[in-house]
């Protein structure tokens, strides 16, 4: 049953493999707990056992953040059995993990933005570096988006990338006028053709997001950052700088591909912290004493 569901989730849903993964561990968890507690049906459980299987992974140290993933796999697999008829109601309705707090995404500024996409062409590779940081911090993809891309899906005279994000769900993202540039210089020193993958790697094939992460913390360095710069670190920036300026949560939402507004919320909270040291530095009755 539960790799009939992860087909499910693979094929219909089109899941990545990393999340089919998880959910794999997560179902085999509760079906490993069911036997322990020679209850070895997983048709059979009842709201209350399913309760006390996530008090048990909670005993047992998991984090708050990992319980609600187990859980919201165990929601899946039980709605997937009762539209399929397998069974009459889902032991998971109702049921609540406990809350993990909300760490804030780690932003730059936008000066060191600035300081890190303008790394030097005449570098070795400088060309496709200056590309790739440009759209990163200009368009805010993922790096499985960024790394999947072809030429064909940028239209550089338009100024706009279209991407398959999460689930397959096709969008179309504005492209900055110096990502622009940058991308045009780096297809006519590769001669590239439409099919041609936008950052290729070693084999001519699409660069690794592995290799992508290894070299933007160099980059990092050699820009004079010290800090743990990551790809998502720059789809944090551009949220965050687009949210600061123009003050559209919706727009921001569009922008990144969030199928769920309250994912895209958590920038409001990046924008009142700017804020709140705004208040701290400037008002009078609010600046600490030295």
């Amino acid at each position: 049953m539960i790799e009939d569901f992860l087909g499910h989730l693979q094929v219909e849903r089109r899941m990545s493999v990393h999340t089919l993964d998880a959910y794999r561990r997560d179902l085999a968890a509760l079906a490993e707990w069911t036997v322990a507690q020679e209850r070895p049906d997983l048709l059979a459980l009842n709201t209350e056992q399913l309760r006390a299987f996530v008090a048990a992974e909670h005993r047992r140290g998991l984090s708050p953040k990992s319980l609600q993933r187990r859980l919201s796999a165990c929601r899946s697999f039980y709605t997937w059995l009762l539209r399929h008829g397998r069974i009459a109601a889902t032991p998971a309705a109702g049921l609540r993990a406990p809350k993990a707090p909300r760490k804030l995404p780690q932003v730059l500024d936008a000066d060191e933005a600035v300081r890190l996409v303008e790394v030097p062409t005449d570098a070795p590779l400088g060309l496709r570096d200056r590309a790739l940081l440009e759209l990163f911090y200009s368009s805010g993809l993922r790096l499985s988006e960024l790394c999947g891309l072809r030429w064909r899906d940028l239209d550089l005279v338009t100024g706009f990338v279209t991407v398959l994000g999460k689930g397959n769900k096709e969008r179309k993202v504005p492209v900055g006028s110096h990502a622009r540039n940058a991308l045009d210089t780096w297809r006519t020193d590769q001669k590239a053709i439409s099919d041609s993958p936008v950052f290729p790697g070693r084999g001519g094939g699409p660069i690794s997001q592995r290799a992508v992460q290894i070299r933007l913390k160099h980059l990092a360095q050699r820009q004079g950052l010290f800090k743990h710069v990551h790809p998502h670190m720059l789809r944090h920036s551009f949220a965050s700088h687009i949210l600061e300026s123009s003050g559209d949560l919706r727009g921001v939402q569009e922008l990144l591909g969030h199928a769920d507004i309250a994912t895209t919320q958590i920038y409001t909270h990046l924008d009142f912290q700017h804020l709140a040291k705004v208040y701290d530095a400037a008002h009078p009755r609010a600046k600490r004493k030295t």
